[in-house]
């Protein structure tokens, strides 16, 4: 029997070293924040299935776990691809983003008073082609700033560029969604900080942004919301869905009520999603709060020490970029949860349901995983340079 465990135990270890490959930490975050996200997820929705599933209170939990499973599924595909490839899909994914962002702010399914999603024809699924423009946006940033590191303060044909697709991917995301635009800008920021671009032209990247926001403001879909959330926000003020998450964080005490024991899941708005992390502070405490924003920051960490691990710039703003991007994105959920800033909308990256944003997530997840890798195959041109990558120029 002993000698039986010990074989399968070796078989098992082999399999996931030749199968998942990359940074094991990440895969062990990963795979910490899919359980905890499938427990919450089924705790938080019960009372919406309950409501609206004829008592099957299993629906969302299985849908949920589907989704889950969808994304690691994307995870692995991606982490499997020789990274540099993206850096030629990405000029390809944004001049596919502007006319698809553009008919999502005409046409698009609305929902809480914004058009953020397209239905998908034949198959009748949504999704947000932002989560889409993100990635490509950084990417494209990524490569950019890898490719013109030698003449990195030519405005023409490297700033301009970088500083046009900031403002026209940015924009178009704010006609809709104006927390999602300010995070992808804030990142932007930090990429070309790191990628050695003077600080005179972040300052036009500034003013670009403000711009970009302006017109949003006026011709967007959120704008009024915006700016009422603010002033709320700004005047001390507690919405509903704040003063509910406070008294979720507050009756979890320490160590929590426990899993599925939730009270607050009956009164705060979305508990599933945009509220998440007060629902899980209820169940698991101020421990278990803690335990999530510090896997968040390992996954910072760990993405962004590929920076000097690897010698391919390329590989490293990738890495970091996309590290920011779900960072940021976590502590701004958090964040509201908690009260330290106005109320977003935004999920908590790979913990909140939701479908294209968890396939995104696992895909970004991915090509932080490839860059990890560190086996680059040297049959392939360099990509930043030919191939690919030239013919969206």
């Amino acid at each position: 029997m002993i000698a039986a465990q010990q074989i399968t135990k070796k078989a098992l270890t082999r399999f996931l070293r030749e199968n998942l490959k990359g940074d094991p930490v990440i895969w062990a975050v990963m795979l910490f924040l899919a359980i905890l996200s499938i427990l919450v997820v089924y705790s938080a929705a019960s009372s919406l299935a309950y409501r609206q599933m004829q008592g099957n209170t299993e629906y969302y939990l299985m849908k949920h776990s589907l989704l889950m499973l969808s994304s690691f599924g994307a995870m692995w595909v991606a982490h499997t691809i020789d990274y540099r490839y993206y850096a030629g899909l990405s000029k390809l994914a944004l001049w596919i983003s502007v006319p698809l962002l553009l008919l999502t702010w005409r046409y698009g399914l609305t929902l809480n008073e914004a058009s953020r999603w397209l239905t998908i024809p034949l198959i009748n699924k949504a999704f947000q082609p932002s989560d889409l423009a993100q990635l490509a946006l950084i990417a494209y940033l990524a490569n950019m700033l890898a490719k013109r590191q030698h003449n990195i303060d030519d405005l023409r044909d490297t700033l301009a560029p970088m500083l046009g697709w900031c403002g026209v991917i940015c924009g178009l995301i704010a006609l809709t969604n104006l927390s999602s635009a300010f995070l992808l800008f804030i990142t932007c920021m930090l990429l070309m900080y790191m990628g050695r671009v003077p600080v005179r032209y972040l300052l036009s990247l500034t003013l670009v942004g403000l711009l970009a926001g302006s017109v949003a403001i006026y011709a967007g879909q959120r704008g009024e919301t915006a700016m009422s959330r603010l002033t709320t926000f700004a005047k001390g003020e507690l919405p509903f869905q704040t003063e509910q998450a406070y008294i979720a964080i507050a009756t979890g005490g320490l160590y929590g009520k426990g899993p599925g024991n939730s009270q607050q899941r009956n009164f705060v708005p979305h508990p599933y999603s945009d509220f998440i992390y007060a629902i899980l502070v209820e169940e698991y405490g101020l421990v278990g709060g803690i335990v999530v924003v510090l896997l968040y920051l390992v996954l910072l960490y760990r993405g962004i020490r590929t920076v000097s691990q690897t010698n391919r710039a390329y590989g490293g703003l990738l890495s970091a970029g996309l590290s920011f991007s779900l960072a940021l994105q976590a502590m701004v959920n958090m964040g509201v949860a908690v009260g330290l800033g106005p109320v977003t909308g935004l999920p908590l990256p790979f913990l909140s349901m939701g479908g294209t944003s968890l396939l995104f997530t696992g895909i970004a997840v991915g090509i932080i995983l490839s860059v990890s890798r560190g086996d680059i195959d040297e049959s392939i041109d360099d990509l930043q340079d030919q191939g690919i990558s030239n013919r969206y120029k």
